[in-house]
């Protein structure tokens, strides 16, 4: 019976590529505004990250984004141009792989646990009081705080990378 080893390297095979998939980036934003016109931001309370540090490594990498994209963050009392807001979830998915052949009742069954997060960025004005732009990244979280502050950074200069979004006339 050699179908037992193919069946287990291919649910071995699967399993990996499963638990590191990568991370998941979309921006949308309103075409009308007048993004070459908006040169400072504030932060807003949106729905912060359960941890003090992943808070500030969220922020931080957004206000290093901003800052390379030419806006100053200001105080929200400065009367800003743009207000920013996060919005970050955290979940667990579990997965089943089922290996041999259960007619037989020679199956076995793994339950994997895999942490995933969700980060969602949005900037809106506050004179108008509508978004003009949002984006949202989706992945694997780790466990290792080093490798979090870096999936982190990855995700949000993905999802900066084309802001201010190029308006077509």
């Amino acid at each position: 019976m050699k179908t037992k080893p193919i069946v287990l390297g291919v649910c071995l095979l699967l399993s990996m590529s499963v638990a590191a998939y990568p991370q998941k980036v979309t921006t949308e934003f309103d075409k009308a505004a007048p993004f070459s016109k908006f040169k400072t931001y504030a932060w807003i309370e949106g729905t912060p990250a359960k941890s003090p540090q992943m808070r500030e490594r969220i922020t931080e990498s957004v206000d290093k984004q901003l800052a390379g994209k030419g806006l100053l963050k200001i105080d929200r009392d400065s009367n800003p141009d743009l207000l920013v807001a996060y919005h970050a979830a955290s979940d667990v998915e579990t997965q089943l792989y089922t290996s041999g052949w259960a007619y037989w009742g020679t199956s076995t069954t793994q339950v994997e646990r895999i942490p995933v997060g969700t980060l969602g960025v949005n900037i809106g004005t506050p004179k108008e009081k509508k978004y003009v732009w949002m984006g949202k990244a989706t992945g694997t979280l780790s466990e290792k705080p080093e490798k979090v502050e870096e999936l982190v950074s990855k995700a949000v200069a993905k999802m900066f990378k084309d802001f201010p979004p190029k308006v077509k006339s």
